[in-house]
């Protein structure tokens, strides 16, 4: 819809294939339901960094189109927006709704004929040129230069299954190969279903593979049936995801304000102070209740034991319990449980500061697409507002 308003701003004759009946359906799940337009926690230098070894890419883009071109120009539509916590921008009316119909009118203002129900078949294509599309009615239609922009293969309820890599794979153009991102992720310990439920705030999150740590994180998780999920499991879950070859672990630190020895020695102190405490109680004092005694069976201690009672051994397997609480990774959810997709077209053939194919003079690529993604927060649509605007706004019209 980006691309294709520019494009037509510009004076360009333009024609929306949308599959779908409807227009910008995986908008309107974005933000559950609210939609997070972008992120103005960084400027463009700093956002760069988020998007991990391929967000250089995005430089110029966000250098022509990023975060205030944005604001100023969902401002310039109607769409009033807010600011919440993280820097997360939303419509004040906390409906995407309101983002799509926004953008549908821009593109009907622009003359953009927008034909839905249009499902292309394949693309036909010359000597590095696209000369025309082919939709499943065996209707030819025929252009001076096509943009793809289908987004990835995440909730592909909304119509978005992959059709564009599966197009670009039969042009030549590499495709890194797609999988779920921003998506909970399943353990193979069957004692999480136990703790399903359970949400905590403010909790180390940890990747090691190897006995090397990977990378870190921190916020809330969420205990599901078969593993975990949560703002700081999402965010993780795309590195995970490129780790999986070989075992990956996740290691919780529940009590990431102190260190282990100096929590061992609180435990101390509290035992030698509660001597009539069994450690069950002790324990049900600082965690939820459906954690204490998972933490208890991990370490083989009876919850009925007297604090005073307790080793010095379990008391550091405690300890060690409550700061590297560790869980084997299974596989990410499907892409149905993804928020985006990690993987896609390979940005090294197109040229970032025009969106353009490498391989084909009159073909421009957007959005998720890209082999690129972000962590939650307004990030990935800012991918979609900036190249989109970029690939309309770089079309030569004659």
């Amino acid at each position: 819809m980006m691309a294709a308003a520019r494009a037509g701003e510009r004076g360009a004759r333009v024609i929306v294939l949308e599959k779908n009946n409807s227009l910008g359906r995986k908008l309107l799940a974005t933000g559950n339901g609210r939609c997070n337009l972008t992120n103005i926690s960084a400027d463009n230098k700093q956002m760069i960094g988020v998007y991990g070894r391929n967000g250089k890419f995005l430089f110029s883009a966000f250098n022509k189109f990023g975060v205030a071109g944005t604001l100023k120009f969902f401002a310039r539509l109607g769409v009033k927006t807010k600011i919440e916590d993280k820097g997360r921008v939303f419509p004040r009316s906390n409906r995407a709704s309101d983002v799509r119909q926004a953008l549908v009118e821009y593109l009907k203002k622009n003359n953009v004929e927008i034909r839905l129900g249009a499902s292309v078949k394949k693309i036909i294509a010359g000597d590095k040129k696209i000369d025309k599309v082919v939709l499943m009615n065996n209707e030819e239609i025929i252009g001076k230069n096509f943009v793809i922009a289908t987004g990835g293969k995440s909730h592909p309820e909304t119509g978005s299954i992959g059709d564009g890599y599966k197009w670009l794979a039969s042009l030549g153009h590499t495709i890194n190969i797609p999988r779920p991102a921003l998506t909970p992720i399943t353990v193979k310990e069957k004692l999480v279903k136990r703790l399903e439920g359970l949400s905590l705030k403010n909790i180390g999150v940890n990747i090691f593979q190897n006995k090397k740590k990977i990378i870190s994180g921190f916020g809330e998780i969420i205990f599901t049936a078969d593993g975990v999920s949560g703002p700081a499991i999402i965010d993780l879950s795309g590195r995970v995801g490129a780790l999986l070859s070989a075992p990956v672990l996740l290691r919780f630190d529940f009590c990431p304000e102190i260190e282990i020895k100096e929590l061992e020695k609180k435990m101390q102190n509290d035992f030698h102070r509660s001597n009539n405490k069994v450690i069950k109680n002790y324990l049900l004092a600082g965690l939820p209740p459906k954690l204490a005694p998972v933490i208890l069976e991990l370490i083989g201690v009876d919850g009925q034991k007297p604090v005073n009672m307790i080793t010095r051994g379990e008391r550091q397997a405690l300890a060690c319990a409550l700061k590297e609480f560790t869980l084997e990774v299974k596989e990410l959810k499907g892409f149905d449980k993804a928020m985006i997709t990690a993987g896609g077209a390979d940005v090294k053939e197109a040229d970032p500061k025009t969106m353009r194919s490498r391989l084909y003079q009159n073909l421009f690529l957007a959005g998720e697409i890209f082999d690129m993604d972000g962590p939650t927060g307004g990030y990935n649509l800012q991918i979609c507002w900036s190249t989109g605007y970029t690939a309309g706004d770089s079309i030569i019209i004659s």
